[in-house]
């Protein structure tokens, strides 16, 4: 019971960023944070971020308080089941800290932009509690590929998910 109600206040007080920014990589490999998306980071979040492989070829990039409160779930796994192990391993892979200097820009690692396959062209993708950085060419083919019934999608998901909060 204690973790749905920690996780009912996480909800409940959680960033919720909105918006898709297109953005260029400047030659030292920064992108500048657009000022629409600087208005939404939390006071919390002291200008820090951690940046981290996404579940595609992405990177998804959490306000620093953000990740610590969903790194504090993950450590409440069980290390001796391995596909938690696995899990954890996979999930922490690459995470790295990044400060948003005076000129609202940010570094991440090269390393992590060659893995997301980002050039200089890029997108930033800001829902619920994320960032999500795409190489311009990934998001616009993801988008691409819509599918053909959006309305049928959102029935199936979001039944599912009130189904759930509702107990049934």
């Amino acid at each position: 019971m204690e973790i749905s109600v920690n996780l009912a206040l996480y909800f409940y007080n959680m960033t919720r960023f909105i918006g898709e920014y297109d953005c260029r990589l400047d030659n030292k490999g920064r992108v500048i944070l657009p000022a629409l998306l600087k208005k939404q980071i939390p006071k919390e979040a002291d200008n820090q971020f951690v940046v981290n492989r996404g579940f595609e070829k992405y990177l998804v990039m959490y306000p620093k308080n953000e990740w610590d409160i969903i790194t504090d779930e993950i450590n409440k796994l069980n290390q001796y089941v391995k596909e938690n192990r696995d899990f954890i391993r996979y999930f922490y892979r690459g995470a790295t800290e990044l400060t948003l200097d005076s000129a609202a820009r940010l570094l991440p690692p090269k390393r992590l932009l060659e893995y997301a396959g980002i050039g200089q062209d890029v997108v930033l993708f800001a829902h619920t509690n994320k960032i999500e950085i795409w190489s311009a060419e990934s998001y616009n083919n993801i988008l691409a590929n819509e599918p053909n019934d959006f309305a049928a999608l959102a029935e199936k998901v979001m039944v599912k998910n009130n189904d759930a909060a509702n107990g049934n």
